[in-house]
């Protein structure tokens, strides 16, 4: 099965092909730094990471870009609140959310333009697109002309009226038309400027993107991401200048993920996290229930990972469909975390047959340098050869992580099936053991391409780690103790209270150990 991608300019899920054979080019809207990472913004870095893991592990050399806004409206008035300069606030934002994407997991992108880096690019659009009528200088103001882009909506499919009834339009009633957007803005006191040929002044926020895109790489790219809510008038007004400007396509495939809800209950996780139900192209009814910074939603840090690991919350977000709205709620994210300490049991089971880590393992990085199955047990090598080409069908269906995950937890149940058919972790032979090597190594290739269980687990991660694993080594000694004097009154106490807080305890050969079940 070839690879399918939906565009959200044509409403149609076609074959996969790029600009230029063998290579893609990819552009995510980045954040507006002016405040902490709240768990939306990891929504489309964590979905285009492992889109970009995925084109790369099907053979495509892909150049990905994510922007840093780092000066804009809601920055400025940040920086005025706090007493800062605009400048310091940017920064210390911006290390804020390159911390959060690299415990997140996220490390595949290529390039992080800052706009202030790229004042005169964006100067060099704006004066080719005044040169050819399709924007005008008023006041120290340039404004783009909607009118003078012919096909002007055609991304979200609504009409200037339309987009003018739900969009805030810059004030100035000397406009050529109210839906006129702002290319460049003149300078107020106190505020960041730069020379420009028509005054003091700084970006819009439109031209930003489409400049740094351009720069970075070229005229027309393969996919443009971002979340539902940027289409219009973010996107829309993107198409319409960058197409202005080069006379050429701006995007092939418009990827537009779904929005973090607040509220709802997402049902079990590995099963049913496939579907695209209707509400993930009601951009209205995803906008009414969005989770967003300006709404008050907590940094992510404070909010989730206090809480659960980023290794869970990775995991949540990539167990739904990407263009479906995500229900937000610590105990959705809860139920996730519970569900992956089934993988991470495996993978202690693994290390006490094997007698070497499951991380410690080498995968093939592409999908033509598979794993090889033919030395498996005929039953085992048709189950995992299947679970295989599903999980690639999932990914090939326009990127479906959720139901490659659902392949995940099948492949996880016939790897414990295979273990316990054999009694492996009673007594395993050289060549059981090379093939629980070879299930394990197909487990970590595909785990690797949603970017999941690279790391060894981070228990209670955000938590006192310490505090928390200390009290559980004196319970568990006290808990040793009394069965060893035979205080079965004590034993029973704690093994009961344990069961009651979810706590799994497993005595073996190797020692204690316990989970949270």
């Amino acid at each position: 099965m070839a690879l399918r991608v939906y565009s959200t300019l044509t409403k149609t899920k076609d074959e996969f092909k790029t600009i230029e054979p063998g290579k893609v080019s990819m552009y995510l809207c980045g954040p507006t730094v002016y405040k902490p990472a709240h768990i939306g913004h990891m929504v489309g870095p964590v979905i285009f990471d492992t889109v970009k893991r995925y084109l790369t592990y099907s053979g495509y050399k892909v150049t990905f870009v994510v922007n840093i806004t780092d000066v804009d409206d809601k920055l400025i008035n940040k920086a005025k609140e706090k007493g800062m300069e605009v400048k310091a606030l940017a920064e210390q934002m911006t290390e804020d959310y390159f911390d959060n994407l690299k415990l997140m997991g996220i490390d595949t992108i290529d390039h992080f333009p800052y706009a202030t880096d790229y004042i005169g690019a964006m100067q060099e659009m704006i004066q080719g697109l005044i040169d050819k009528g399709s924007a005008y200088e008023l006041n120290g103001d340039v404004y783009f002309s909607v009118t003078h882009d012919a096909d002007y909506g055609k991304l979200s499919g609504r009409s200037v009226e339309q987009m003018l009834a739900g969009t805030r339009v810059e004030a100035n009633d000397r406009k050529q038309n109210p839906a006129d957007f702002a290319l460049w803005k003149s300078s107020k006191a106190g505020e960041p400027a730069w020379d420009s040929p028509w005054g003091p002044g700084r970006p819009g926020w439109h031209i930003e993107c489409s400049a740094m895109s351009s720069k970075l790489l070229g005229d027309s790219i393969d996919i443009h991401g971002g979340g539902l809510d940027l289409m219009f008038p973010h996107h829309e007004n993107e198409l319409a200048q960058s197409e202005s400007a080069s006379g050429k396509t701006f995007v092939k495939y418009w990827l537009h993920n779904g929005l973090m809800q607040s509220g709802k209950n997402t049902g079990k996780v590995g099963g049913a996290h496939n579907k695209q139900g209707d509400v993930a192209h009601d951009h209205d009814a995803q906008i009414a229930g969005k989770l967003a910074g300006s709404a008050g939603a907590e940094s992510v840090k404070t909010a989730v990972f206090a809480h659960q690991p980023p290794e869970v919350v990775r995991f949540f977000l990539l167990s739904t469909h990407y263009r479906s709205p995500i229900d937000f709620s610590l105990e959705n994210i809860a139920n996730t975390g519970k569900a992956m300490d089934g993988f991470y049991r495996m993978f202690e089971t693994a290390q006490r047959i094997l007698g070497s880590s499951f991380y410690e393992l080498k995968s093939p990085a592409t999908r033509t340098e598979t794993t090889d199955l033919t030395a498996l047990p005929d039953e085992v090598k048709a189950a995992a050869t299947d679970l295989r080409d599903r999980f690639w069908e999932a990914m090939d269906d326009d990127f479906n992580t959720g139901g490659a995950i659902g392949m995940l937890f099948e492949l996880r149940r016939t790897i414990n099936g295979f273990v316990a058919h054999h009694k492996l972790e009673e007594k395993a032979g050289p060549e059981q053991k090379a093939q629980l090597t070879t299930l394990l190594t197909l487990f970590k290739e595909l785990s690797n391409v949603v970017g999941v269980f690279r790391q060894p687990q981070q228990k209670n991660a955000g938590a006192d780690n310490a505090f928390v694993n200390g009290l559980m080594d004196l319970i568990l000694d006290i808990r040793k103790e009394a069965r060893a004097t035979k205080n079965w009154g004590v034993a029973d106490k704690i093994r009961n209270k344990l069961t009651e807080l979810k706590v799994v305890v497993e005595d073996g050969k190797e020692g204690v150990r316990w989970t949270r079940g």
